[in-house]
């Protein structure tokens, strides 16, 4: 199957991490995780879900949930982005309900939902918390002024949560702010929340629906996709005889034929990378007959075919991915990755 297809075997992807950007303006990254469960007055544990602005250290969210579930952590969110509007993109760690360990790319339905919404996932690399650093400074703090004693309950715990939030935007001055505090820095996303935005995809053959088990119809056949992109509308391209390009928004999956029924996923394709750009929206950069090029007309090469693409204009670095497509095929004609 000219390579594209091959049989599977073994775990797909091991979480390895994704480039992190810089998060150098506010709403540009903002950093989340669980703070460690601890066990309130009334025997119950919490599980205090908090968010902050990294370039401002603003403490954007600190909820006392019930578990690490993907359900409350999704009406959390949500809130917070009604209330404050749409990051660039967030960084987390590779646990639940932020990653999933065995799903595609390791993506969970809470981080499918925030690519929906237009916002690149970030992750750090497993066993290295300093990459999130400023966060967990933050945890440390939370932990010894508002956990220490626990409240009765949930109630009485969020009480102290919204208290420390308070105290931490407005009260404390940071160092590193040159003594100001992260309220003083920090304004709302001029990104607002306005729910889901409708998924098309102009440049492909057909429109498919992965179904509730995670695959996708075609012909009479079922392609197996992922679960955590159930309910989710794919795009397909046929590039060659029997053989299919799978993508998500502009994020090309991988390739699959209707012989083996499984999806061959390409290199993760989240996280911050280099693109180009077209009147704001994203394109892909162009190989032709093996030569990347910087701009014009051009396709993706893909076997014995060129898929057109529009003209564009270099851009520069921003939260969302290259084609893998081109990516691959420049790696296996021995001209590198760009």
């Amino acid at each position: 199957r000219h390579g594209l297809v091959r049989r599977g075997g073994g775990p797909r992807h091991r979480a390895r991490g994704t480039p992190l950007s810089p998060g150098a303006v506010p709403n540009d990254l903002w950093c989340t995780d669980f703070k460690g469960k601890f066990k309130l007055g009334n025997g119950r544990y919490c599980y205090p879900l908090t968010v902050t602005d990294h370039a401002s250290r603003f403490l954007l969210l600190c909820e006392a949930l019930d578990s690490t579930r993907e359900e409350p952590a999704i009406d959390a969110f949500e809130r917070l982005f009604r209330e404050r509007g749409l990051p660039l993109a967030i960084r987390s760690d590779n646990g639940v309900p932020f990653a999933s360990p065995n799903a595609l790319f390791n993506l969970s339905k809470l981080s499918v939902w925030w690519l929906r919404l237009g916002i690149a996932i970030e992750r750090i690399k497993p066993g290295h918390p300093q990459q999130n650093g400023r966060h967990e400074r933050m945890h440390l703090t939370l932990k010894k002024e508002a956990t220490r004693p626990p409240g009765s309950n949930s109630l009485q715990q969020q009480d102290r949560f919204d208290a420390f939030i308070r105290e931490f935007n407005t009260e404390r001055p940071h160092e590193a702010l040159d003594m100001k505090c992260p309220a003083e820095l920090y304004g709302a996303s001029p990104r607002r929340y306005a729910g889901l935005p409708e998924l098309t995809y102009p440049f492909h053959d057909r429109d498919v629906l992965v179904t509730a088990c995670g695959r996708l119809c075609l012909l009479r056949k079922r392609i197996n996709i992922s679960t955590v992109l159930a309910g989710q509308k794919l795009g397909i391209k046929e590039v060659d005889d029997g053989i299919w390009l799978a993508s998500f928004m502009h994020y090309d999956l991988g390739y699959f034929d209707l012989e083996q029924k499984t999806l061959q996923p390409l290199d993760n394709p989240f996280g911050t990378r280099f693109v180009t750009h077209v009147l704001g929206t994203i394109c892909y950069p162009s190989v032709w007959a093996g030569q990347a090029k910087g701009g014009g007309e051009g396709g993706i090469r893909t076997p014995d075919r060129l898929a057109p693409m529009p003209h564009f204009e270099c851009g520069a670095f921003d939260h969302s991915a290259t084609s893998p497509v081109a990516r691959v095929i420049c790696a296996t004609r021995g001209r590198g990755v760009f």
